[in-house]
């Protein structure tokens, strides 16, 4: 790698961490303030449906268009608090625990949560696991969340009836190669750039929150690990995270 391109990339990632912190601030500010009305409306809402199963005098058809209209300001609600929780998770830069960590279990860990809805779509999950892959030292609980949410991306990129590709390699030093393809829709090419940003999503409205790859992007970094992903319309996308054998001291401050 010449040292222009070097210097390419860490500018790059300085402008992308500068980001990230800017809008996890203006994030975490926000969802305090939405919290608490947000607890009210449901809360009413509640006491409502709890006075309408007590009323008398309504017609069947008034009795369930007022608990359609109840239910729909609960789920709502509920829908609301999910977006704030991961705005907090977003914003929130929580301190690695750093231990010795066997990436191919957290995976297959994972993978067992999803597979179940997969076949149901028939979705075929391949595995290829390195069978000496060496343990790092990373932070377990937050690879399980990045790792989850790429497996749970890929299954609703595919949607039915494709398959999903899990593939794990040693590296150099130590480190260890995480691949995930699907043989989704794949992402066009004017947005490959904008994946990691937060908020940015290709789902429906009302599918989707754009961070969860903001936050993926945010725990690989700080675990002094790489994520990137190539793409092809039509075709299907793939994730590769590379991860170190320690993550250095600078990385974990970020």
């Amino acid at each position: 790698m010449t040292p222009q391109k070097k210097n390419w990339i860490l500018d790059e990632r300085l402008l992308q961490s500068q980001k990230l912190a800017a809008i996890g601030q203006l994030s975490a500010g926000i969802a305090h303030e939405i919290n608490n009305p947000l607890a009210i409306i449901r809360q009413e809402a509640e006491w409502l449906r709890h006075l309408l199963q007590k009323a008398a005098s309504l017609a069947p058809g008034e009795r369930e268009e007022l608990e359609g209209g109840l239910t729909q300001i609960v789920q709502q609600v509920d829908r609301c608090t999910e977006i704030i929780r991961n705005l907090l998770d977003f914003a929130r830069k929580r301190e690695p625990v750093i231990q010795l960590v066997d990436l191919n279990r957290i995976i297959e860990d994972m993978t067992m949560l999803v597979e179940k809805e997969a076949k149901h779509n028939n979705i075929k999950i391949v595995r290829d696991y390195a069978e000496k892959l060496p343990p790092i030292y990373s932070d377990a609980p937050q690879l399980r969340q990045v790792v989850l949410n790429l497996l749970t991306n890929a299954s609703h990129a595919v949607v039915k009836d494709g398959t999903i590709t899990i593939t794990t390699r040693p590296g150099e030093d130590g480190s260890v190669h995480l691949m995930i393809t699907d043989t989704g829709s794949g992402i066009a090419p004017e947005n490959l750039g904008k994946i990691f940003d937060p908020f940015f999503t290709t789902k429906p409205e009302g599918q989707g929150t754009g961070l969860g790859l903001s936050i993926c992007h945010g725990i690989i970094q700080r675990l002094g690990g790489e994520i990137t992903v190539q793409s092809i319309v039509g075709q299907g996308t793939t994730f590769t995270i590379i991860l170190p054998r320690r993550p250095d001291v600078e990385s974990l401050l970020k």
